[in-house]
């Protein structure tokens, strides 16, 4: 799997209720549901960076 890294996010209130609300009728964490906007909204502006290869060990 690949690494993670955390950031601290301030955010709205109502939107942050709003992502949460999204999140819940997906099934997904809120943490997963960001990811999928970000992901989605990067892939819509054509951004969305190019999966990198398997490294060998």
């Amino acid at each position: 799997m690949a690494k993670r890294k955390s950031f601290l996010l301030r955010i709205d209130p109502a939107i942050l209720d709003a992502v949460r609300k999204w999140a819940d009728d997906d099934l997904r964490s809120m943490n997963a549901q960001m990811e999928f906007i970000l992901r989605r909204a990067l892939a819509d502006a054509g951004r969305l960076p190019k999966p990198r290869p398997p490294q060998e060990s």
